[in-house]
């Protein structure tokens, strides 16, 4: 039995694909009144599922400036990307084929300063600002809802690790 165990698992890893990487926008906003953080989620094109706005990798383009660009295509929005993500998820990718493909997404935080009237999949999708609470209830990938939770408690954080001066304390 052993050995058979051996065979299969030798044969899954020479069918396994490689994970396909993707960048991913985490477009955030904060309330000034009382500290809170809003995300946007976007509907996906195919299946209707809330998500955020994520791509391949763009030839010429950091994985920061894809991330920002997929932004604007998909959601219209445009802002300061962080240079570093502030995390990954995974999830199966749909192909035009019917075949699925394990996808990283690495996400880069977006603090949004414009809206676009006009952005190249206008009309495509639905777009909403929610509480980050509201956005890990909604996103069916459990890495992605981890992900947001933790991403509230970190600028939250910080928000209360400045000073009214706008400087960080020493």
């Amino acid at each position: 039995m052993n050995i058979l165990n051996r065979i299969v698992s030798d044969v899954h890893l020479m069918f396994r694909r490689p994970v396909r990487e993707q960048y991913g926008a985490l477009c955030y906003r904060v309330k000034k009144k009382s500290p809170a953080v809003e995300v946007l989620l976007i509907t996906s094109r195919d299946t209707g599922r809330w998500v955020i706005p994520k791509g391949w990798p763009m030839d010429g383009k950091t994985a920061a400036a894809a991330a920002a660009r997929e932004a604007w295509e998909e959601a219209g929005v445009k802002g300061i990307i962080g240079d570093e993500p502030v995390g990954s998820y995974h999830y199966l990718k749909g192909l035009a084929s019917g075949m699925k493909v394990d996808c990283r997404v690495r996400v880069f935080p977006l603090v949004v300063d414009d809206i676009c009237k006009s952005f190249p999949e206008k009309g495509q999708r639905r777009a909403e600002w929610v509480d980050c609470a509201e956005a890990a209830n909604r996103v069916q990938e459990p890495g992605l809802k981890t992900l947001l939770l933790a991403f509230e408690r970190k600028i939250l954080s910080e928000i209360a690790a400045t000073p009214k001066n706008g400087t960080p304390d020493a």
